[in-house]
């Protein structure tokens, strides 16, 4: 099974105006909106594409209440631990002339809800997937992911982490299935400049030597790099679309990796499909749906 952890599930209300005019009543054109986060978008490609997940993490208020329903109307299974105190967050996007993204806080999450996570995450075994994915609120301790990686460390279980800095760099230890850094997050890493390919292998090969299995770099639309731990560098384009959307490309690439990789065993094949689904999403105004995404791969097939 494949199983997603989302710390800060959110309703993303997204307003689209011409423009925004301070200190007066300003009105929409159309409104959306959307439930996410790094690991239910995930979760919902894997779901658009007929594969099951888990998705794991919390939730509080009515609006906790809204993410779950959405989910399940949608296929998904949830096993969320439902906080007494506080709401699951409403992000307001603005879509005008310049856009602007007001995200909220969250609810607090106790230390004895992270305690019911880990027992909920003590199932899993070999064969089984983790997506631990996105920042986590400032109530968590920043060590979250390397609590987890431990408490699952000799299980079987092949891990994704996609999370920048130290979120990501303290669990290469634990051995990542594969990590999923930019081009930018790994300069950062590094304190370096990225400016050529051979740049993104030497300092992929670099976090491979801490632990990683797999780095996936992502270059936008320049398409991306892979290090396998198979030592094959893969390099893959992106197909010919207009991009629509940004948000939860990474996200779906992810989870048509994981699918591509479960699939074949094969980690071009899984990178074709991983790229086929990211871009799916970014020529979409949501996330990324099976006949876009099967019409993106027969490019593949006749490049």
């Amino acid at each position: 099974m494949i199983y997603t952890v989302t710390f800060n599930p959110t309703v993303d209300y997204v307003m689209y105006m011409n423009d925004v005019v301070p200190g007066v009543v300003n009105r929409t054109e159309r409104e959306e909106v959307f439930f996410g986060g790094k690991g239910i978008n995930v979760s919902t490609v894997l779901r658009n594409m007929d594969v099951d997940s888990v998705a794991l993490g919390f939730t509080a208020g009515f609006t906790g209440d809204a993410i779950e329903q959405n989910l399940e109307r949608k296929g998904i299974k949830t096993e969320f631990i439902k906080l007494d105190n506080g709401l699951s967050r409403i992000n307001v996007k603005i879509k005008a002339k310049d856009e602007t993204d007001i995200n909220c806080q969250g609810p607090e999450i106790p230390e004895d809800a992270v305690e019911k996570l880990f027992y909920k995450l003590e199932k899993l075994k070999s064969g089984d997937v983790l997506v631990l994915a996105g920042s986590i609120p400032n109530t968590l301790s920043n060590d979250i992911y390397e609590r987890i990686m431990q408490n699952l460390d000799g299980s079987g279980a092949d891990i994704f982490v996609d999370a920048t800095g130290d979120l990501l760099v303290n669990v290469l230890k634990y051995k990542p299935f594969l990590i999923k850094p930019n081009t930018h997050e790994l300069g950062e890493i590094f304190g370096v400049q990225i400016d050529t390919d051979d740049d993104i292998v030497k300092y992929a090969n670099k976090l491979r030597s801490s632990g990683a299995r797999n780095i996936l770099v992502s270059r936008a639309g320049d398409g991306s790099i892979l290090v396998s731990e198979t030592n094959e560098i893969i390099k893959m384009g992106v197909p010919q679309g207009r991009v629509l959307n940004s948000v939860g490309a990474g996200d779906s690439m992810v989870a048509g990796f994981i699918i591509g990789y479960k699939k074949t065993g094969d980690y071009n094949e899984a990178l074709k499909l991983g790229t086929a689904c990211g871009s799916a999403t970014a020529f979409s105004s949501g996330l990324a749906e099976r006949p876009l995404v099967e019409r993106l791969l027969e490019e593949f097939k006749e490049a």
